[in-house]
């Protein structure tokens, strides 16, 4: 289940926050890791769960590796220029290819201008960073509970995403969404497109917590998704109550929405 789009016809907000987050992640994918070519920016500025429990930074030695029949130059842990801890910031704005981060900003670009219209924008952003940075926190943590190598660095945006689409589930559950099931287009309510999409989270997280067997750190989706959860209200103390939509038979009838 691929979601597509959301119902957008009640927003009052023009989502910059959102855009600029998605602009700034394309821009230090494109210029700072080079289209992910950059490998020495990228493990610089990664989160390596070692350095974070340790507060040291972690420098290794290249490595050369043979995958079929091929040698290729594989970049050890390089030195960050600043403290560790600023890794669990910008971890949050690199990706490791094209897949990775088109998919990581399409599921931004849906749902996260719901909660920047719900929220303001400000409050919208550090509920985006806060989220995020508990979500790479998770990953931390259950690297060493789990036994995993603390020395694999993790990026990407999900953890934060994930944040995003937890509060999305919590505020609007009826909300319909616009999903590729199978070969068919079709609109769901987002307990169903979100919900199905935290369980796939949780069952291939199952032996896989802190990033393991197929490269996903699915601790930070799951930490991300219920720090999401607990925090958006918290966020939200002290905003007018909205307004509930009024009736519209044409949206009962199943249309006309407005899509992104």
């Amino acid at each position: 289940m691929l979601p597509l789009g959301d119902d957008n016809s009640d927003r009052r907000l023009t989502p910059f926050i959102n855009w600029a987050l998605i602009a700034v992640n394309i821009l230090v994918f494109v210029v700072f890791q080079g289209l992910g070519e950059n490998e020495r920016f990228t493990y610089a500025f990664s989160t390596v769960p070692a350095e974070i429990v340790s507060g040291q930074d972690i420098v290794t030695r290249d490595e050369t590796v043979s995958y079929g029949g091929q040698l290729y130059l594989v970049p050890g842990l390089q030195p960050t220029p600043f403290s560790v801890y600023i890794t669990l910031l910008t971890s949050m704005f690199m990706h490791g290819g094209l897949a990775h981060i088109a998919g990581n900003l399409l599921f931004l670009y849906i749902f996260g201008d719901n909660i920047e219209d719900y929220l303001g924008h400000a409050r919208y952003l550090i509920f985006y960073l806060t989220t995020g940075l508990l979500a790479s926190i998770a990953h931390v943590a259950s690297t060493y509970v789990l036994g995993q190598d603390p020395f694999i660095p993790s990026l990407g945006a999900s953890g934060a995403i994930s944040g995003v689409m937890g509060g999305y589930l919590l505020l609007f559950p009826q909300r319909r969404v616009t999903v590729l099931l199978f070969r068919f287009l079709t609109q769901v309510p987002a307990i169903v497109a979100v919900g199905m999409w935290f369980v796939f989270q949780v069952i291939n997280g199952l032996g896989l917590l802190g990033g393991g067997g197929d490269g996903v750190a699915y601790a930070a989706h799951i930490g991300g998704f219920i720090a999401g959860l607990a925090l958006v209200k918290f966020f939200a103390l002290g905003l007018p109550p909205r307004q509930p939509r009024a009736f519209d038979p044409y949206r009962q009838a199943g249309g006309p929405y407005r899509y992104r």
